[in-house]
């Protein structure tokens, strides 16, 4: 299975509690995720913040508009510095998302790390490096827009 790297870094100018409360309630997510992406949180009764073993249940259009089940767990916690997402069901054949987040001089170091890989190889492969990475690429350049708009509006 070919595994991909995503990588991001945003300088946020929030503290480190602000970060960890905004991006460990999973119902922030559907916040700074593009609306053609059709995101709604669907599972019932989540808490306000994330704990280790917690399943999320999603629904989301990557493509076309065509409404596809994701499911992820949330396999590490370390709070207020780190937690990682795995996906258990959805389009991909690997997601592995860690956020960490580092505060200096009063501001906030976050960093997304995904691996991801593509089901259908050979296939999998081209439809990544034409469709699949440059999706990903918008998604989390609109996600660094509007949690930059969001806190700048806070301040």
């Amino acid at each position: 299975m070919k595994t991909y790297e995503l990588y991001r870094e945003t300088v946020l100018p929030i503290s480190l509690l602000e970060a960890w409360d905004f991006f460990s309630n999973p119902f922030n997510l559907a916040k700074i995720t593009p609306s053609d992406m059709g995101f709604k949180v669907v599972s019932k009764n989540l808490p306000q913040q994330i704990h280790n073993g917690l399943t999320i249940q999603y629904i989301v259009k990557p493509l076309a508009g065509i409404p596809l089940k994701w499911v992820s767990q949330i396999s590490a916690v370390n709070a207020p510095y780190m937690f990682v997402d795995e996906q258990l069901k959805g389009p991909y054949a690997y997601w592995h998302h860690e956020h960490t987040f580092e505060e200096f001089d009063g501001k906030v170091l976050m960093k997304d790390k995904v691996i991801y890989a593509i089901p259908l190889g050979f296939l999998g492969r081209i439809a990544n490096k034409l469709i699949v990475r440059n999706k990903l690429e918008h998604i989390f350049n609109y996600r660094t827009t509007q949690i930059l708009k969001l806190f700048k509006e806070k301040k």
